[in-house]
C-alpha cells in the first residue's frame, strides 16, 4: 500500500472534506444525497472550517484524499470540561482494514491533546446493521457509553 499522510484541513480543503462526507452519507443512506445537497455540504464545510467550529483531518494517498474525520468541541460537567466529538468518519472502501482509519483516529487523538480535550466521543450507526463500525472504534480504544438520540429544531 502506498503511504498515507494525514493533514488538518482548512477551509481551502472544504471540497475534499465535503466530497468524502458525501460518500459517507451515500453509503449510509443511498439515494438521499442529490447535487443540491452536494453543494450545500461544500458550503457548510467551508463555513464551519473557516470559523473554526469544525476541525477536519484528511488522509491522503499521494494527492488523493482517501479518508476524513471531522470533529467539534463539546463541553459538559460529566466529561470534566471540554471534549472532542467525532461528527463524521469515512475511509474509502478499498482501503478499509489497511490502517487508514487507525491512522486517522491516532491523528484525532493528537489533535484532541493539542486542543486540551479530555476525551473523544463518537456516535455510530446501529450496531445490528453496522457491527464492524462499532467493533472498529472499540478496537481503537473507545468504550460503549450508550445510545444517542436527536431532535431537529425548527422555528415555529
Amino acid at each position: 500500500m502506498m503511504p498515507v499522510t494525514v493533514l488538518e484541513a482548512g477551509p481551502e480543503m472544504a471540497e475534499q472534506v465535503a466530497g468524502l462526507v458525501r460518500q459517507l452519507l451515500l453509503e449510509l443512506s443511498p439515494g438521499e444525497i442529490d447535487e443540491i445537497q452536494r453543494m450545500e455540504l461544500f458550503e457548510v464545510a467551508e463555513q464551519l472550517l473557516g470559523a473554526g467550529d469544525l476541525r477536519a483531518l484528511l488522509a491522503f494517498q499521494g494527492m488523493t484524499p482517501v479518508g476524513v474525520v471531522t470533529l467539534h468541541q463539546g463541553a459538559s460537567l460529566h466529561a470534566g470540561g471540554r471534549f472532542g466529538e467525532i461528527s463524521e468518519f469515512y475511509v474509502t472502501p478499498s482501503l478499509r482494514s489497511q490502517g487508514v482509519g487507525k491512522r486517522l483516529l491516532k491523528s484525532a487523538a493528537e489533535l484532541a491533546l493539542r486542543a486540551g480535550w479530555r476525551r473523544l466521543e463518537v456516535g455510530t450507526p446501529p450496531a445490528q446493521h453496522w457491527p464492524l463500525t462499532q467493533a472498529f472504534y472499540c478496537n481503537n480504544g473507545f468504550t460503549l457509553i450508550g445510545e444517542r438520540l436527536r431532535r431537529v429544531i425548527v422555528a415555529d
